[in-house]
């Protein structure tokens, strides 16, 4: 019994998921990545433009807060990624250290810098929204000293990368340690506010139950978690080039030279 041509032609799925397996390699991701960071970086600015002007401009005001509420549109979209990024980063620690991946533990190490950001925003733009609701900017409130000390997380594992800069091997194997330890304090930012009395509000957003926002600020917030988590890609890709080329030059002169 013969195949039919065209479903010789049509690849396997394992055929399909082995082809993106070899963009592994830190010498065929680099190009793959500078390909991709101009769309990504676009994308995100108009998801961010988007996402200012209905959730400053369209957006009612609240009838509780009023207009400082708004600033939650920027607060909750950087909560949400400074958490998301630590987990991905724990989990390209945990692939480096079973597979031994190189572009693994340079992933990780690319993201730290925006986590970092992130978790410095949700920090400062909740002190903003804090003063005017709670009548202080900073309370030591389960929530926000778990969002602290993970900002502490990502500065220790920019610190221990920096110390061990002249052994990279050892830098890598310690800061996926550290990551993998930490990653604990996620689900603690996330269910802080039902484990413990807090000041801080609950979810406006479940997995479980509908939205307890209207739908225009709901469309407000996604716009900018899209966009943050857009720029996140945009620039882990064009701060992991820089560590390939730093760690592994001659997988990138070859193709530079060539052009």
């Amino acid at each position: 019994m013969h195949k039919h041509p065209a479903l010789d032609a049509c690849p396997s799925p394992a055929a399909a998921g082995a082809g993106w397996l070899r963009y592994a390699s830190p010498a065929l991701f680099y190009p793959l990545a500078g390909r991709l960071i101009p769309w990504l970086a676009l994308a995100a600015a108009l998801l961010a433009c988007a996402g200012l002007y209905v959730g400053l401009a369209v957006a009612p005001a609240d009838s509780q807060q009023g207009e400082v509420y708004r600033i939650l549109f920027i607060h909750v979209a950087a909560a949400w990624m400074s958490m998301f990024l630590y987990l991905v980063m724990a989990a390209y620690a945990a692939l480096g250290l079973v597979f031994h991946t190189r572009l693994s533990f340079m992933m990780m190490r690319a993201l730290a810098p925006t986590g970092a950001l992130f978790t410095f925003l949700t920090l400062w733009t909740g002190a903003l929204w804090g003063k005017p609701t709670w009548g202080a900017w900073w309370v030591w409130d389960a929530r926000l000293t778990s969002e602290l000390i993970l900002l502490f997380l990502y500065l220790g594992f920019m610190a221990l990368q920096a110390a061990a800069s002249d052994d990279a091997q050892r830098a890598d194997r310690g800061g996926a340690i550290l990551l993998l330890a930490g990653v604990v304090n996620v689900p603690i930012i996330y269910f802080s506010v039902r484990w413990w009395n807090t000041l801080h509000q609950g979810a406006s957003i479940s997995l479980t139950t509908a939205p307890s926002m209207a739908n225009i600020m709901l469309t407000a917030m996604l716009l900018m978690v899209a966009a943050f988590w857009l720029y996140s890609a945009a620039a882990a890709l064009a701060r992991v080039r820089g560590i390939i080329a730093e760690r592994e030059p001659g997988a990138v002169r070859p193709r530079r030279e060539a052009r």
